[in-house]
């Protein structure tokens, strides 16, 4: 079973983790990473560096892929690599994806949909991802909210959501921790994203602790934001679903479901 967790370092990294690296301003990629790019020669793991390339190729980089030039989406990128790694008898595939903003980043929210690519991916297929963001680069809201779609992060930091959303098994995913005003939006777009890719989102929320007002407002939202869609929550607390249902959303045009 995944569950979230802090690393102590990069060497802790194991199959199936998707790791958020948070780096300083200061900080190089290359520098803070070079012990999980060489743990693939010891466990016989194939490396993919996922990055600008010129900054990146002349380094320790096995394989590198330059977003800007990919042909495809990223995550149909790394799919690629993990079949060949598979036919080539590596144990697993571990990617470092050095993310980058671009042109409106911070408001596209293009990042959300790559983040739970990887994932979906790193869950299904036992591939090690570790995500690498500079201060210097994203804003600390961003930052925000690029943790809740990480089950694990390297070091204490002081920006640790309030919630998490996290592939758990193969048609669902779990929600941990609070839901409320502020990260309402942020969990509104996360369903949003997930659900323009299916009819249906499973939540398992046994480790859901709570919805306010706002985070309810979120889900009911989210659910409706495009036709023939539903949300099922699995596990909710007899706290949260009593609240659902004095709210108002217990209604036949909020298509949520919650489960005990």
């Amino acid at each position: 079973m995944r569950t979230p967790r802090v690393l102590p370092t990069l060497d802790a990294v194991d199959i199936s983790d998707h790791v958020c690296h948070l780096l300083g301003r200061t900080d190089d990629v290359v520098d803070r990473s070079r012990a999980f790019v060489a743990d693939g020669a010891l466990h016989g793991d194939k490396v993919v560096i996922v990055g600008p390339a010129p900054r990146t190729r002349s380094e320790f980089a096995p394989l590198v892929l330059d977003p800007a030039r990919l042909q495809g989406s990223l995550l149909s990128a790394v799919r690629r690599e993990a079949a060949v790694a598979d036919r080539e008898g590596f144990r697993s595939l571990r990617v470092l994806h050095h993310v980058v903003p671009g042109p409106g980043a911070d408001r596209s929210g293009g990042w959300l949909r790559s983040e739970l690519d990887l994932e979906e991916f790193a869950a299904d297929t036992g591939a090690m991802v570790v995500c690498a963001y500079s201060s210097a680069d994203w804003a600390l809201p961003v930052l925000q909210q690029i943790m809740c779609v990480h089950p694990h992060h390297v070091g204490s930091r002081p920006v640790s959501p309030a919630f998490r959303v996290y592939r758990t098994e193969q048609e669902g995913w779990t929600v941990t921790g609070t839901v409320d005003s502020d990260g309402a939006v942020t969990f509104r777009t996360i369903l949003c994203t997930l659900l323009a890719h299916t009819p249906t989102v499973r939540l398992r929320c046994q480790t859901l602790e709570f919805f306010d007002a706002a985070g309810m407002s979120a889900l009911a939202d989210a659910a409706r934001h495009l036709p023939d869609r539903k949300v099922v929550l699995e596990g909710t607390n007899e706290t949260v679903r009593l609240a659902w249902k004095l709210s108002g959303f217990a209604v036949p045009d909020v298509p949520v479901v919650m489960a005990p």
